[in-house]
């Protein structure tokens, strides 16, 4: 990790005034060995690796306390984001029951979750190893989930943070155009790829998430959709071609869908049944747009967009509306998605301002491909304002562009 101590400390300050809403006395990430077993809270509290068992600990009146192995506690002391720096040698256990009896806390919440990866950073082995510190105390029985702290504080965009999301789309829009200007009947999804892959380096631009599907590329009736690898179809005349695709730019993403019609020799447009299928998954994106705002459940924003779409007379999409994008492209929190077993209680949590969304469906139009339709939105408080130029309409290839 690259340590921005200035971002890390806009985030700690964050925590402090969460903790007080949630009535909670102090969050405790707990981890080690970070380079091989990252925890995704650690970015937001330290942005360092960390070698030995490490305790960092915010509580609600202030008291940031950082308990770290000897040879980590110099990086740790130099950053001056924790008011309170404690090396040890041996062994963390005398040191972090010390601070805990010491802060007597109701509550310390800790790294796990059922429903939201990004709050489930604690291992079970460390768990164990937490409760055998606390051992001959009541402590562990104090022991609760740091889910509700984690979402609010990964969703709640600082004003750097917003900055560079907003830049990280823009930069995702401005490849876009680009590489529009090249794509052509006859390159295969793996060729489409290569072009935002190449445009991204040529950058100094990360990719938004693995390099075996960013981008993913859906060209004509038989690619599969969803986190599939571009493969060999190659694009053609009467094809629909679809492409999710984003960046990672200064340590935050973007995830953006673009989908072009190729027209076939005679064609000034794409056909009714491609064009009213357009039609019918912006109107529903729209919609659930619209029912994006602070206070909304997850899954209330979903099925405003899901209802549009299948009463509009078409299928439901099998995924859910909306995810937050911040350090990641999935950034945890509040799922915009039905209440199905695999979002769990991820689709309960409120949606607040200050919040980045990236908002998604789709249709499959039969005989021609997949239309994809997915924006990056930041929630206000009174509404949700695109952070990108949202695809408003059906972009065409030239039909005099073609190459083998």
């Amino acid at each position: 990790m690259t340590s921005d101590p200035a971002l890390v400390r806009e985030k700690l300050n964050q925590v402090v005034a969460i903790l007080r809403e949630r009535d909670i006395d102090l969050w405790l990430t707990f981890v080690r060995e970070t380079s091989q077993v990252p925890d995704p809270s650690l970015p937001l509290v330290l942005d360092l690796d960390l070698t030995w068992t490490s305790a960092l600990m915010t509580t609600r009146c202030g008291e940031r306390i950082a308990i770290v192995g000897r040879l980590d506690a110099a990086d740790v002391e130099r950053l001056g984001v924790y008011s309170t720096v404690i090396g040890y040698d041996q062994s963390i256990r005398g040191p972090l029951r010390e601070q805990l009896l010491r802060l007597d806390p109701r509550q310390i919440a800790v790294n796990y979750s059922l429903g939201d990866p990004a709050s489930d950073g604690l291992t079970h082995g460390m768990y164990l190893l937490l409760q055998d510190y606390l051992d001959e105390t009541d402590l562990a029985r104090r022991l609760i989930s740091a889910e509700s702290v984690i979402a609010a504080l990964r969703g709640r965009k600082s004003a750097t943070e917003l900055a560079r999301v907003t830049s990280a789309v823009r930069a995702a829009e401005a490849i876009f155009r680009h590489v529009g200007e090249s794509i052509a009947p006859g390159l295969t999804e793996k060729k489409i790829a290569q072009l935002f892959q190449r445009a991204a380096v040529d950058q100094g631009l990360g990719l938004a998430w693995g390099v075996n599907h960013c981008p993913t590329v859906s060209a004509g009736p038989d690619s599969p959709v969803g986190h599939a690898g571009p493969g060999d179809y190659a694009l053609q005349r009467g094809h629909l071609l679809q492409v999710d695709f984003g960046v990672e730019k200064d340590g935050f993403v973007s995830d953006l869908q673009r989908t072009w019609y190729v027209p076939r020799e005679g064609e000034s447009g794409p056909p009714q049944l491609v064009a009213a299928a357009w039609e019918a998954a912006r109107r529903a994106l729209e919609a659930g747009r619209a029912a994006l705002s602070p206070g909304a459940r997850g899954w209330e924003v979903d099925r405003a967009a899901r209802g549009a779409l299948v009463n509009a007379g078409y299928e439901e999409y099998m995924h859910a509306f909306g995810h937050h994008i911040g350090r990641t492209a999935h950034d945890g929190a509040t799922v915009l998605g039905p209440r199905w077993d695999r979002y769990r209680d991820s689709v309960e949590g409120r949606v607040e301002a200050g919040n980045t969304f990236a908002i998604e469906l789709g249709v499959r139009v039969e005989g021609y491909g997949y239309i994809g339709c997915e924006e990056d939105v930041l929630v206000t408080d009174s509404g949700a304002d695109y952070l990108c130029e949202p695809q408003r309409e059906l972009w065409l290839l030239p039909a005099s562009k073609s190459r083998g």
